[in-house]
């Protein structure tokens, strides 16, 4: 008897020894640093933002959770402010960022004052937000694929695009084609997951562009499995309960647009031979097509907005590969239906939304969220561009991306889907 007593008491230290060895490491690489400053942390404080859900904290964990969880929280009484050290180095940085990039200066970005809306009027937009987004996901006769599913039924690759920063406590789920490469750069930047000659950087748009889509920059969630086994999923929990998490979202037919225009219509060697060759051959008829972008360009041989529809509505192409994620649908990258985001951001009202959030997650005073740049693709195109685009085929296209309208509040498109 007193051997089995002295066996089970082993198991549970052995067991206990381990969560805490885990524990430990997470900290040396920064993931106990849960800076519950944020306006939108949860446990929420009586004069939590409007419109944003307040739950109980750590309701429902299971009990490694709970035990995880326990633990974490007195990691916490440890280190509960960032190192005013850090907070002055960042704070030096310039008002007005230098555009040091060469393709950056070519899109020319727009310096001009922008007025910023009231911020009652920016709680009333994410009241609005937030409630249509929760009342689609609820809404049983409103169906798309992978809806049903729950949290635990992601598989981890699928969760390549939520960045975390552990420093400040925040989740960023990026949508390619809405400002996410200068999103990326501010997710460094609080992050400092990246040195420029031993120094955090400072400036977003002093980070260049081939580093800030260099996946080994940014901690995601799909890298946790191979840090952390099977607590994977329980760590994730408890970040998604107390991190505060947001995403920025366009209209889906503009982003279509804007994803065929920099892919498509700018010699770009990879996207050439992963994506137009196929399509100029499968929908074009073309054969013996050039190997290099640039002898196809020189050859006036381009992908057609008519070619790049078609692609997206063969159904083989799904069978062959899943939609690139310029591409991809907002639900398929960002789980809004699994994933209770604080925030939801609209390129639409981009300068506006950044600026609060950056107020809100009290961070505006390390740095300034780029502005963004005159050429953006805009509303008004989509009559030009989808006119020579059958109708059947715009109904189609409308099917294939209307959860995306619907979540996130954009008119469906009448005017494009009847004669």
């Amino acid at each position: 008897m007193t051997k089995a007593r002295l066996l089970r008491l082993s198991v549970v230290l052995v067991s206990i020894f381990m969560i805490l060895l885990i524990i430990v490491y997470w900290d040396n690489v920064g993931t106990a640093h849960f800076y519950l400053h944020t306006s939108f942390s949860r446990p929420r404080s009586p004069g939590a933002i409007p419109g944003i859900t307040a739950g109980e904290d750590w309701e429902a964990l299971p009990d490694v959770d709970e035990f995880l969880a326990k633990l974490l929280s007195a990691s916490l009484r440890q280190n509960n402010s960032i190192p005013r050290k850090t907070e002055q180095l960042l704070v030096q940085g310039s008002n007005k960022p230098v555009v040091s990039n060469l393709e950056e200066n070519v899109r020319g970005y727009d310096w001009s004052t922008h007025k910023d809306r009231n911020s009652l009027d920016q709680e009333k937009l994410q009241v609005e937000r937030q409630r249509t987004l929760r009342e689609f996901c609820a809404n049983s006769s409103f169906t798309f694929p992978t809806k049903e599913r729950s949290f635990d039924d992601i598989p981890n690759y699928e969760l390549n695009h939520l960045i975390v920063d552990d420093r400040h406590g925040i989740i960023y789920c990026y949508v390619p084609k809405v400002a996410c490469t200068n999103w990326k750069r501010v997710m460094i930047v609080l992050s400092e997951s990246l040195l420029d000659q031993g120094v955090p950087y400072r400036n977003p748009l002093d980070i260049p562009r081939e580093h800030v889509h260099n996946t080994s920059t940014h901690l995601t969630f799909n890298k946790f499995w191979r840090r952390y086994g099977k607590f994977s999923r329980h760590l994730m929990k408890i970040k998604l309960k107390k991190y505060t998490k947001f995403l920025f979202v366009r209209d889906p037919f503009v982003r279509l647009i804007s994803a065929f225009r920099s892919k498509f219509e700018l010699e770009n060697e990879e996207f050439y031979r992963r994506f137009a060759i196929p399509m100029l051959k499968l929908y074009s008829n073309h054969t013996n097509l050039p190997t290099s972008v640039s002898e196809a360009f020189g050859a006036g041989l381009k992908v057609s907005f008519s070619d790049f529809i078609q692609y997206l509505l063969d159904p083989r192409t799904e069978k062959m590969t899943p939609f690139n994620e310029h591409w991809r649908q907002v639900y398929r990258l960002c789980h809004p239906c699994q994933i209770d985001y604080d925030f939801i951001g609209k390129l639409e009202t981009l300068d506006e939304d950044a600026a609060y959030l950056l107020q809100l997650l009290k961070v505006d005073r390390l740095l300034r969220f780029p502005p963004s740049y005159r050429n953006r693709t805009a509303s008004s195109w989509e009559d030009n561009w989808f006119a020579k685009i059958p109708l059947a085929w715009r109904q189609q296209l409308y099917k294939l991306y209307e959860a995306d309208f619907v979540l996130f509040g954009y008119p469906k498109p009448e005017n494009l889907l009847k004669d």
